[in-house]
């Protein structure tokens, strides 16, 4: 208990410490004044990526799937990958052009036009769907330390609750990447340690592997009840995964972090920050899941995602137990306070159209969107592995599509881009309304429909004068 206390404290003196740089503007709050580090924006990035979803969701996931689960991490990251070869820097650039805060503001002026309207329903979108996302981060707070210290999951919750308010309302997004750099290091250490000790204490990996191959199914490489059988069902279902990787262009409270770049010519190595460390964390995520198997085999019985705090329990010391019990609440804090802020940014910059500039009522902001994620939090009960991919997933096809249109050089009008937004939302949750998300992501569908529509009304930018013969102004084209 007492590691897991000196974590938490050493992550909120972090948070507070940025406090010192901070400055009374809307884009310092929001944009850390566009002045990170490439290695803070990457650990930033994928700390909130990696999410207490994968310290929770992921290894209950892999529990109860086996090693098929392989298949999500590698079209994950994939998609993931090849979204940042001509997003990410896309974006940096718009950002600092359009001289906006937020992530739906920069959307919404990408080539040069104003989506006003576009924007506010984008708003409205965002906060919904990241106060969810929010939630189901703060409960997986409290899953670890029912499955640590038996306390309630209401009572993690709380405490998650009211350590973010100690850091990201008074700092904004500089204390929620300087904490999530520090909380980067000990997500992957307490992840390695676990997996250490954990195939150490079955003997080895030999006797590790023959101990899983004795489990029916378990190593299947193919997962045996996909939608279509053979080739065809195994390539939907990694290209459902690698649609889900991609579906990082839609999260604003990832996507926020390369907006806060220090210089477009930074992006390089902020993704080598990022996918490094991201793969070695997605590795080690799965063979704790697929250990925890052989540990507690009835778990799937109870709650799967219960899977890494139980293990941890009964396998290492008390102060141990403490470093795997704070990487986990490093996990969820990384994420649920980036999401707070991004929500926070939607309602004073999208909403209220920029009127909110004091500092005061943007930090009260942040505050109250805490305080209602914590109560759905409180009242909620489905898996975090369930409500982060619905967010997710909704995120992504309400924005993935419009952004894709516009990196590659391509325009339509507010109209096409609110039926483009408003459509994929509608794809994507019709989709799991029929039950297909388990075989292929509703991302698929949801970006790639829309995408598909969108590219073929829209035109080239700057290609002749827009509507009233005023000649049309778009953002630097990709690399200049």
């Amino acid at each position: 208990m007492f590691v897991f206390l000196l974590c938490l404290a050493a992550f909120v003196a972090i948070g507070l410490a940025s406090v010192r740089k901070a400055k009374a503007s809307k884009k310092d709050y929001y944009l850390a004044s566009s002045s990170v580090h490439p290695a803070f924006a990457g650990l930033s990035a994928v700390a909130t990526n990696n999410s207490g979803y994968m310290f929770i969701g992921v290894i209950g996931f892999t529990y109860a799937t086996g090693l098929a689960a392989i298949w999500l991490m590698i079209g994950w990251i994939l998609g993931d990958f090849l979204a940042s070869l001509f997003i990410h820097r896309r974006l940096r650039e718009v950002t600092e052009v359009s001289g906006q805060v937020s992530f739906a503001a920069v959307v919404a002026k990408w080539s040069g036009q104003d989506f006003g309207v576009w924007r506010k329903i984008a708003a409205v979108i965002a906060v919904i769907f990241l106060g969810a996302y929010a939630a189901a981060q703060i409960a997986a707070g409290g899953k670890a330390l029912q499955g640590v210290l038996g306390w309630t999951p209401q009572s993690g919750a709380i405490i998650s609750a009211i350590l973010i308010l100690a850091y990201s309302a008074f700092g904004g997004i500089r204390a929620s990447i300087w904490t999530d750099a520090a909380q980067s290091i000990v997500m992957v250490f307490a992840m390695s340690l676990l997996l250490f000790v954990a195939v150490a204490g079955r003997g080895g990996l030999d006797a590790t592997h023959a101990e899983m191959a004795a489990i029916p199914g378990f190593l299947n490489l193919f997962p045996d009840d996909l939608l279509f059988p053979g080739f065809l069902g195994m390539a939907l279902f990694v290209l459902g995964w690698m649609a889900a990787g991609l579906s990082v262009i839609g999260q604003p409270h990832v996507m926020v972090r390369f907006m806060a770049l220090k210089e477009a010519d930074d992006m390089a190595a902020a993704r080598g920050w990022y996918y490094g460390y991201f793969t070695l964390f997605y590795l080690l995520a799965t063979g704790v899941g697929m250990m925890s198997r052989l540990y507690l085999p009835d778990l799937a019985a109870l709650d799967p995602e219960l899977a890494l705090p139980t293990m941890a329990v009964e396998l290492l010391p008390p102060v141990l137990v403490g470093v795997i019990l704070a990487g986990i609440f490093a996990a969820t804090m990384s994420t649920a306070d980036s999401l707070v802020l991004a929500c926070s940014a939607a309602i004073t910059s999208d909403l209220a159209e920029n009127r909110i500039q004091r500092p005061w009522i943007m930090k009260s902001v942040t505050a109250a969107v805490t305080l209602l994620a914590l109560g759905f939090a409180l009242s909620g009960s489905r898996s975090v592995f369930s409500l982060v991919i619905l967010a997710w997933s909704t995120l992504a096809c309400a924005f993935g599509p419009l952004m894709i249109i516009q990196a590659l050089g391509r325009r339509v009008n507010q109209p096409i881009a609110i039926g483009l937004m408003l459509g994929g939302v509608g794809i994507a949750l019709w989709w799991r309304m029929m039950g297909w998300e388990g075989q292929v992501y509703e991302g698929l569908p949801g970006i790639l429909i829309p995408t598909l529509v969108g590219f073929a009304l829209s035109r080239p930018v700057g290609a002749g004068r827009a509507a009233g013969g005023a000649p049309e102004t778009a953002a630097p084209a990709p690399g200049s």
